[in-house]
């Protein structure tokens, strides 16, 4: 009997696998549903779930629930909780499991954070911070090696509606957040770039640069971001190595009356300490419910206060009533007072939050460069 031809084998030997691997396919069990949550329904109902059987207790925490929401068990090991009206915002929330605070495994919305535990819960409205038909801007993330301070840096920066297409330079905002985020936090819970764009639509701004640096260049600054040693690498790296990138890549509009930096708590304590020693590359400064420096940090501000005058066209600070900064903030503009070192201060509703924030921000936009 003659042997049979290889490609005759090869042939048998192909059919046979591809037989085998689609019986295999189909005896493959079905991947399992992935559970969803939040489900949003009508009239802003909000119901949570997770799937956990082994535990004990489940429970939500956040802005949109007044305490705790508890959640049920099904024979299935699915827990699940309904709000029934919640209002349109932005609210951060967690679950607990058996003691252990997590983020939301259903949702894809995380908030950016050093250690994260916080799950976002959206519901548009008709706030400043919403998508709306509008020209948007465009956020660009930038990677780098420091050379100044010798570090892996990250940041974001904003350009304006309009900028691809167009020629002209716009003025430049540096914007940074607090102690437990990151550089991605004023984008992804803060909507910095929407509220830029609504208010830019609306006539109430001028277009800007926005960047938003990491404010932790030493890692094992967390847990303790106002330290003077963190902010002075951040000032390093912001003046020394981002800046002149930032700078060099984009249109931005040259001379110190086009350059602010604002942040939010230890990103406030950033922009003052940084700010009112950089008053040749800064005329804005901007503090949102912000930790306080101490004042020797600030001290050649304080000490030449004409000088300082002179040169800042706005020292905007804010902070709640209920913020636990308040103190801290309303002995810093009493010192500000007494040293004549013109500013403004704002006591406004509220606590140390993002929902806070973002009207700061919305507030202290439309001042800039007009």
């Amino acid at each position: 009997m003659s042997a049979r031809p290889a490609s005759v084998l090869a042939i048998v030997f192909l059919f046979t696998s591809v037989a085998g691997a689609a019986e295999a396919e189909v005896k493959r069990p079905p991947r399992p549903k992935p559970i969803v949550s939040p489900v949003i329904g009508e009239n802003g109902k909000v119901t949570f779930q997770i799937k956990a059987p082994a535990a004990k207790e489940v429970s939500v925490t956040g802005q949109m629930a007044s305490g705790k929401l508890d959640l049920t068990r099904e024979a299935s090991g699915l827990w699940t909780g309904t709000l029934e009206s919640v209002a349109p915002g932005i609210y951060e929330y967690s679950f607990t499991i058996d003691g252990v605070k997590m983020v939301d495994p259903g949702n894809p919305r995380m908030k950016p954070q050093r250690s994260p535990n916080t799950s976002i819960l959206h519901l548009p409205g008709e706030g400043l911070f919403d998508f709306k038909e509008v020209p948007h801007g465009t956020v660009h993330y930038h990677a780098y090696e420091s050379t100044p301070i010798g570090r892996f840096r990250e940041m974001q920066v904003y350009t304006p509606p309009g900028y691809e297409k167009g020629e002209g330079d716009y003025p430049l905002l540096v914007l940074q957040h607090g102690h437990s985020d990151g550089f991605a936090t004023w984008v992804a819970h803060g909507k910095a770039h929407w509220i830029l764009d609504n208010l830019i639509a609306a006539g109430e701004a001028g277009p800007m640069i926005v960047m938003m640096l990491d404010g932790h260049p030493i890692p094992e600054s967390y847990g303790d971001g106002r330290s003077p040693a963190n902010t002075e690498e951040l000032r390093r790296d912001l003046l020394e190595a981002a800046l002149p990138m930032v700078e060099d890549l984009y249109r931005v509009r040259p001379g110190r009356e086009n350059r602010a930096i604002a942040g939010l708590s230890m990103g406030g304590l950033h922009a003052l300490t940084i700010g009112l020693n950089s008053l040749e590359t800064f005329s804005v400064i901007g503090a949102f419910s912000a930790a306080i420096p101490e004042a020797v940090a600030i001290e050649g501000a304080l000490a030449d206060a004409a000088g300082t005058n002179a040169k800042l066209e706005l020292l905007w600070i804010a902070c709640g009533k209920d913020d636990f900064l308040l103190r801290e903030n309303e002995q810093l503009t009493a010192l500000l007072k007494e040293k004549t070192v013109t500013h403004e201060w704002h006591l406004t509703e509220g606590d140390h939050s993002w929902p806070v924030w973002r009207d700061y921000l919305a507030d202290f936009v439309p001042r800039l460069f007009r």
